[in-house]
């Protein structure tokens, strides 16, 4: 025993070496495998205790020792028989008055270990008083005493991995904390008061109340009449206590929540707060202090906001020292006031009458927010990532200017902002800055989600202002977000519109890339909002896309074209028709022309082309389908397009880019064209398989699946045969390519192909099951199953649940004809592949499955028990013993194995669904303990 305990220090020593090199990634895993699998075993409590209590072991492997207590307490506990609970409670208070000087670490891992062993161990009756007994007398042990007492409610309110029933811990937690919350507050005031306690005790003190308070343990009458309270306050004053102070503080602030139950304790809280107000002026140079304050004071705000409303003579300072921290310039600290601001206005909205002071209150805030808008005036002073959050962050203070919306109105609010503009412009174009301008355009824009766009009086202002601002990149740019945000009330003025084309336009010219974007997004929406408006200006952006188009970015006229695609969509179908069919063409002339060129392809004109392909998907996307009836324009649409989409893939399948935007426009055109694209369906599946044999590109297998989904159903005997031909070539390609790359390399691939596959057999069964195809497409798709990829792994279950609960499976008097055939094809194909497969099922449901797959493992696995009962006895013993322990330990795979055998010989099929489930459950929680063991602390 000695000998083996010895062994296991040294491995345990030598595993921990690893971390104290620079190891490479092999070693440091095996290492860190070794160590988990060492803190699972029984042998790891005496290994620990030695380890802990030598005073020769090294120092990282005493601290792994005390984690290991606090790992095993929380999920071995059941490994100490029930007659030594009380001794290892005893060994672990015994190490824990060895290290009462530290490391604080190692203190801390012990008191989790005590915390946790508390909980679960009823005949541990005093447990708290006799830590108190144990480390309370001696001032030099105190500080052990006071992290127990701070760690003991967050663990057993936090720590959920603890196994006890809600029952037992009810119990135990009363037991523990309710009915020592007021010996624990006296300890605590009499420790504050002790004679010669140091700083760093008062600070320890105030952490452990703030514990208590978070768990709610705290009963708030009680504290009203202990010396913490003011105690709290005064260390305010402390710089050393001032951070723990702030978090206590909030904390007994946010525990009077229930106002009526806590009226005595408010009163004495909020004169204490309100008194706090003047230090925002004394120490306004001291950012972490006005930080410290705001907090305080949000907090007031957030939790007493009713009685603000109730009693605002009283409470009112409180709003006012909100809105200086509001004010200051230290934009960290600014956030901190603004769900207070948020809630007040909430609350406020729901009064009929409030006191004017609010109003003020809200102006007030406005003004500071639209200040903190303010770029600074020389914006290369900012690095790149300073000026992200800044732009992030004003998008923060957007929505603070919406709560003042809601409470001063958002035409009031507009039109204030409107008056900083005009008092800037009226000082004349030498005397303003840009941001000065920019700034309110931007509230402004923050403000629009709350216009009323039926009764304003403040936009037709905004709308006649544009013309008059300054010729600057930023201000432009805010000009074009506001003509993007008031689109909806434009429709309702169009006289506006033909102006606001100008201005766009204008817009695009801009060399500033961001201030051309604008253009983009303000053209987009004015034509979405407007598009009836827009129809008589239908010429005119064409005219604009042949003259300008060619100079703006692609992602600028892509823009353009969505725009379009709006107006298009408000006309009548024949126009409709007929101004798509002028717009695609000029795209379509550009393929036509790059497919039939005898000289070499520049990458540039291939570029070129790919936009246009974007732009056409863009439109069709916008402009939807017709119906049934085509319109004339379109009549003989589909077999033209075709023919030119042909010789283009044809010629530039090999180009991915090229691959992915043709494939993307030939499934918008499945939706425009609808039943009529059948007349092509062959043709493309045909044109399609070849292109993905050739590249093995999967946009190819995605669009083929979309044609099969769409016009499965046809009797037709050529598309019949052309599903055929694309099932069977198509997996050819799949089994080829999976010969010579690993899964993980064509996840696309293998996800397209599966998603071709489910369409083949809900539409085309006969072509699914009646293939030669099957058996390897079968096989292909448990590949699918290997890959760490949830949409792919969902959709390949999708595919056996299919094959696997197929009706024809089902025993039937009068099967329709084709069902036996379609039977044999599934049996066979299990027979042989059924080891493997279930293999791979369970290998997933422990390993790397997505959680909320287990339902459709159990609904497979339920029918693999229904129909090869007898082969799954004996397929289950290799492939559970293939499984590894770490994310299926080895009793629950023999509980496992014992629970489906007995499933199985008493023909109780669906017990089988609870088998796979307790061994799910099993196995997240043996992997969860894996991520949450504490050794690279070690």
């Amino acid at each position: 025993m000695a000998d083996n305990q010895s062994a296991n220090i040294q491995a345990l020593l030598s595993a921990l070496n690893v971390f104290t090199r620079a190891p490479d990634k092999t070693s440091l895993e095996n290492a860190n495998s070794w160590l988990q699998d060492f803190q699972h075993s029984p042998e790891a409590w005496s290994t620990c205790n030695v380890l802990l209590l030598s005073p020769d072991a090294p120092p990282a492997a005493k601290l792994f020792a005390a984690q290991t207590f606090r790992s095993k307490v929380t999920y071995d506990l059941h490994q100490v028989d029930p007659s030594n609970l009380l001794p290892l409670r005893d060994t672990l208070v015994t190490a824990l008055e060895r290290y009462q000087s530290g490391p604080k670490t190692i203190i801390t891992q012990l008191c989790l270990a005590l915390s946790g062993l508390a909980l679960q161990l009823p005949a541990w009756d005093n447990a708290l008083q006799s830590i108190v007994e144990t480390f309370g007398a001696n001032p030099a042990t105190v500080p052990v005493l006071l992290q127990f007492l701070t760690i003991l409610p967050e663990e057993i309110s936090g720590n959920t991995r603890i196994p006890v029933t809600d029952d037992e811990y009810r119990e135990r937690s009363t037991k523990l904390l309710s009915d020592n919350s007021e010996q624990v507050l006296g300890l605590l005031s009499m420790y504050l008061q002790a004679t010669g306690v140091t700083h760093a005790v008062q600070s320890q003190i105030f952490d452990c109340l703030r514990s208590w308070l978070v768990a709610g343990e705290v009963d708030m009458p009680a504290f009203g009449k202990s010396p913490l309270l003011a105690f709290a306050f005064e260390a305010l004053a402390s710089e050393e206590l001032f951070d723990s102070a702030v978090d206590v503080v909030c904390e007994m602030i946010h525990e009077t929540q229930e106002i009526d139950d806590n009226m005595p304790v408010i009163e004495l809280i909020v004169p204490r707060v309100i008194a706090l107000k003047s230090r925002l002026e004394d120490q306004k140079d001291d950012p972490e202090k006005i930080r410290g304050y705001a907090k305080i004071f949000a907090e007031a705000g957030e939790t007493y906001r009713l009685l603000i409303l109730q009693h605002t003579d009283t409470f009112y300072p409180i709003v006012e020292a909100i809105g200086q921290c509001s004010a200051y310039p230290d934009l960290d600290i600014v956030p901190i006031t603004f769900p207070f601001w948020m809630r007040l206005a909430q609350t406020i909205g729901k009064k009929t009458t409030i006191s004017p002071l609010f109003g003020e209150a809200y102006k007030a805030l406005m003004g500071v927010v639209i200040r903190h808008l303010h770029f600074p005036s020389d914006l290369a002073s900012m690095t790149g990532q300073e000026a992200d959050n800044f732009r992030s962050f004003r998008h923060v203070m957007g929505d603070t200017l919406k709560d003042c919306c809601l409470v001063l109105g958002a035409d009031a609010c507009l039109l204030s902002a409107y008056g900083l503009i005009t008092m800037a412009l009226s000082r004349g174009p030498q005397s303003i800055s840009w941001q000065e301008i920019e700034a309110p355009l931007f509230a402004m824009r923050s403000m629009g989600a709350e216009v009323d766009v039926m009764d304003n009086t403040a936009v037709p202002k905004i709308m006649d202002l544009i013309p008059s601002l300054p010729v600057h990149p930023r201000v432009r740019y805010a000009a074009l977000l506001i003509i993007s945000r008031y689109t909806e009330w434009i429709n309702r003025h169009p006289d506006y519109i033909a102006y606001q084309l100008q201005y766009i336009s204008a817009g695009f010219e801009d060399p500033d890339s961001e201030v051309s974007a604008a253009a983009g997004q303000a053209l987009k929406y004015l034509c979405q909002d407007c598009k009836q408006h827009l129809i008589e200006f239908l010429p005119t952006l064409h005219t604009f896309l042949t003259t300008t188009g060619a100079k703006l970015s692609q992602d600028d006229r892509r823009q353009v074209y969505e725009a379009i695609a709006y107006v298009i969509s408000a006309m009548s179908m024949e126009k409709a028709a007929e101004s798509l069919r002028t717009f695609s063409l000029d795209i379509l002339s550009q393929i036509h022309a790059i497919s039939s060129k005898s000289t070499a392809v520049t990458k540039q004109e291939l570029k070129e082309v790919g936009y246009g392909l974007e732009n056409l998907e863009v439109m069709l996307h916008v402009v939807g389908p017709f119906g049934d009836q085509l319109p004339a324009a379109c009549q003989n649409s589909c077999q033209e397009a075709w023919s030119i989409f042909d010789t283009f893939v044809s010629k530039f399948a090999f180009d991915y880019d090229t691959s992915e935007r043709a494939t993307r426009v030939l499934r918008h055109g499945i939706t425009l064209f609808g039943q009529s694209a059948l007349s092509v369906a062959s043709s493309v599946l045909s044109r399609m398989v070849t292109s993905f044999e050739a590249t093995g590109f999967s946009s190819f297998l995605w669009i083929s699946g979309k044609f099969v989904g769409r016009f499965g159903h046809e009797s037709d005997p050529v598309l019949r045969n052309a599903f055929q031909n694309l099932y069977e070539r198509a997996t050819n390609k799949v089994v080829s390519l999976l010969q010579s790359k690993d899964p993980r390399d064509i996840p696309d691939v293998l996800e397209d192909y599966v998603q071709l596959l489910l369409q083949l057999i809900r539409m085309a069964p006969d072509v699914f099951f009646q293939s030669s195809a099957f058996p390897l497409a079968f096989r292909a798709t448990m590949a699918a199953l290997t890959l760490i990829h949830s949409d792919l792994v969902f959709a390949s279950l999708d595919l056996f649940r299919d094959i696997l609960t197929h009706e024809s499976l089902t025993p039937s008097s009068s099967p329709p004809p084709k069902f036996p055939i379609y039977s044999s094809a599934i049996k066979a194909v299990m027979e042989k592949e059924g080891f493997e497969f279930v293999g791979y099922m369970l290998s997933g449901l422990v390993g790397d499955f997505p959680e909320d797959s287990t339902a459709i493992v159990v609904t497979i696995f339920r029918a693999v028990a229904l129909l090869w009962s007898t082969q799954l006895v004996a397929w289950l013993p290799p492939i559970l013993q293939q499984l590894p322990p770490t994310s299926a330990p080895n009793q629950v795979k023999q509980q496992f194995l014992l629970d489906v055998t007995n499933s199985l010989n008493t023909a109780q099929y669906d017990k089988v669904k609870y088998s796979i489930l307790a061994l799910h459950r099993a196995s997240r929680k043996a992997r969860d303990r894996r991520r949450v063991t504490p050794l690279n602390q070690a």
